[in-house]
């Protein structure tokens, strides 16, 4: 299969921001563009990339993405939301022997108020401290409360990625953006990747969205349970 815009085989595929609003959920779209292969059209889910040799990333795929997915030679999917899977995604998987890994990572909304102007914010991993916003003064009213995701988490599901028999496999979570960005973050970590590199990566799909806790929570991430890299990636970009 082709794709229009370049090489499947790089680990840094250009995407494109948008600029829509929150309604749309501040969604990219990367730049594997819907192709024709002779039987349809073959549509990647939002936020589709491939993180390396037998290891890519997306937004929640629905039925329209099916026929692309299969494209990839799935064995496995790592799902990273709480939420059931819905019946046509486990349909597609039974159909196509894709193993299902489900690791639920809470997104929890709390509110904060900054003297006058209301915040509804999000935080898909441990929030290590909350600072005043430039050009607020008297400080929040009420603390937002600390979301503890186990650091355990993601080494489990590191794992998965690791064990070649469950690639090729596909990361995703909702948007493809916070838990699969930080999932994904954790894992160029282990590749021995520079935190700008890391952090560059995360936010080309988070974009405005990106959240001080996720790079923080990156930062501080204990790799010493894994002895070696990971050998089937290419090496840290310079």
């Amino acid at each position: 299969m082709r794709l229009e815009n370049g090489d499947r085989s790089t680990c840094h595929p250009i995407v494109n921001s948008s600029s829509d609003d929150e309604d749309d959920g501040g969604l990219l779209r990367e730049s594997y563009s819907p192709v024709l292969d002779g039987e349809g059209l073959l549509v990647p889910p939002l936020n589709f990339a491939m993180v390396d040799y037998g290891v890519f990333r997306s937004g929640f795929p629905d039925t329209a993405n099916f026929a692309f997915l299969q494209t990839l030679g799935l064995r496995s999917i790592i799902y990273l939301c709480p939420e059931r899977y819905p019946e046509a995604n486990v349909e597609f998987l039974n159909a196509n022997g894709i193993q299902l890994f489900q690791f639920a990572i809470e997104g929890s909304k709390v509110e904060v108020i900054f003297r006058n102007v209301y915040l509804n914010i999000t935080f898909s991993v441990p929030l290590f401290s909350m600072h005043e916003p430039t050009g607020f003064s008297g400080g929040a009213i009420q603390e937002p409360p600390l979301v503890n995701i186990p650091e355990e988490t993601i080494k489990e599901a590191l794992r998965v990625v690791l064990d070649e028999k469950n690639r090729p496999l596909l990361i995703h979570c909702k948007r493809g953006k916070h838990r699969t960005g930080s999932l994904v973050g954790c894992l160029r970590k282990l590749q021995k990747w520079c935190l700008t590199s890391i952090f560059d990566e995360y936010q080309r799909y988070a974009a405005e969205k990106t959240r001080v806790s996720d790079l923080r929570f990156m930062e501080l991430f204990d790799i010493s349970d894994f002895k070696q890299p990971p050998t089937f990636c290419s090496h840290s970009p310079n």
